[in-house]
């Protein structure tokens, strides 16, 4: 079975908040993406805010997403997140 995330929360300095379907919770650092022009948009944190699983990933609402996979191998547990 494929981990995926189940829930999702942005938090300040473009950080999510992923809890993932094998329980773990896990934040992920949105900011290295924000220079390449398909996440430029994301820049603006009304668009940021505006994220949500959508089956196996999240994705915003202007369509950009990030794989299931980088999401859960870019992130860093809970636990070690200072």
């Amino acid at each position: 079975m494929r981990i995926r995330p189940i829930a999702v929360k942005p938090l300040n300095d473009y950080i999510l908040s992923v809890m993932f379907s094998n329980g773990e919770h896990r934040y992920f650092d949105v900011k290295p993406y924000l220079e390449i022009p398909f996440f430029a948009p994301l820049k603006n944190m009304e668009q940021f805010k505006q994220v949500f699983v959508n089956d196996f990933t999240v994705e915003w609402k202007n369509g950009r997403d990030i794989a299931p996979h980088e999401l859960y191998d870019d992130s860093m547990p809970a636990s070690t997140f200072v």
